[in-house]
């Protein structure tokens, strides 16, 4: 019989060894997934994690997008991470992305076509605004009316959808494309495009914000007393208030921090590698961030690692979609299989098993006469 026994104190091994074996579990189950789907399971594992960076048919094309993809993954990933280690859960950083990536290509669309250096300096801070003002929305009712951020922060994803359709099919849609939803192509607009700094690097103005990012919650959460106040509450949340924590205004700050960073995602994305405001401009990021945050331990620089790994099975499960032709769902179960794993995985820094033996049944002692002799 196995049982879970507490332990005295966390274990660090499994601490750091948690997501590397989730990733090992995962690949292992997603091969059984891609058998039952009756692809070769060797070949799709293959195409998703090695031939994107060494082969010579597709790392020409594959290795760029690693950081396109691992971009925004990593800044949206960096500020949910400062708020899952208070104990607040924002997720709902895709609503903040489209928030910001709209309200950045408003920016644009208004000074269009004047070629002046103020513009994308503009969306920087419109996409900024935009995703720090959605994140404010559950971050005001959590500290007013005591609400669930969790609830409410996810269901404001799907209103921000429906903005984002509202805007490609309306007020946003380009007046020079035969009635066809999107928006004028950001991209295009110099003034408002977000060129590669180093051609074909896939190194852009989003990826220098991502890495900025990564240093200042690495000096916020370990150099800076805040970030001293925020692993406290996260921790030992009666503790902090001894320490004067103040409750409300640090869930103001972790959930301004975390959409703010999710907007300039949406600000980046829109004028580089996405181009324009579509109606599926919106690509899962938000949600892949949380997977990022956790795989990476809550830890700045585990961020960056997760985040790249994360991005490889975007682009491999894009040359698995093609070369396999695998669905497209298969992929986004296999993404899901690591945050199974992860979280399941994760009871063991807690708990050891222990393998228990039955006590031996013994029989009943016979009960004594009472007849008389």
């Amino acid at each position: 019989m196995l049982r879970l026994e507490k332990r005295p104190n966390p274990s660090q091994f499994w601490n750091y060894a948690t997501p590397v074996v989730a990733v090992l579990l995962t690949m292992v189950a997603g091969g059984i997934l891609f058998w039952v789907l009756g692809k070769n399971p060797f070949e799709a594992i293959k195409l998703i994690f090695w031939d994107p960076l060494f082969s010579e048919q597709f790392a020409a094309y594959s290795r760029p997008q690693l950081l396109i993809k691992a971009g925004p993954l990593i800044l949206i990933a960096v500020g949910l991470a400062i708020g899952f280690r208070a104990g607040i859960w924002n997720i709902g950083a895709e609503g903040q992305y489209i928030i910001g990536a709209l309200c950045a290509a408003q920016m644009a669309l208004w000074f269009y076509p004047a070629e002046l250096w103020i513009v994308f300096p503009l969306m920087i801070l419109a996409g900024a605004f935009g995703g720090w003002l959605w994140a404010m929305i559950p971050a005001v009712l959590k500290t007013r009316f005591n609400t669930n951020e969790i609830l409410v922060s996810l269901l404001l994803v799907y209103v921000a959808e429906k903005i984002l359709a509202a805007a490609a099919t309306g007020f946003m849609r380009n007046p020079e494309g035969s009635g066809f939803p999107g928006s004028r192509n950001i991209f295009n607009y110099s003034a408002a495009s977000n060129q590669e700094l180093i051609a074909n690097s896939g190194l852009h103005w989003g990826v220098v914000a991502a890495f900025i990012a990564v240093i200042f919650a690495y000096v916020l959460l370990h150099r800076h007393l805040l970030g001293f106040h925020v692993q406290l509450a996260g921790q030992a949340p009666r503790a902090a208030k001894f320490a004067g924590v103040a409750p409300a205004r640090l869930v103001l700050l972790c959930l301004g921090i975390s959409g703010l960073m999710a907007g300039l995602a949406g600000m980046f994305e829109v004028a580089g590698p996405a181009r324009l405001i579509t109606i599926d401009f919106n690509s899962g990021y938000g949600f892949t961030a949380i997977i990022v945050a956790f795989l990476g331990r809550l830890h700045p620089i585990g961020i960056v690692l997760a985040g790249l790994l994360l991005a490889l099975t975007y682009i491999g499960g894009e040359l698995a979609q093609f070369m396999l032709n695998l669905p497209s769902a298969a992929i986004q179960v296999f993404q899901g299989m690591l945050l199974f794993f992860l979280l399941a995985l994760d009871v063991l820094s807690n708990y050891r098993l222990r393998l228990m033996r039955p006590a031996p049944v013994t029989a009943p002692a016979p009960k004594p006469s009472t007849e008389s002799v």
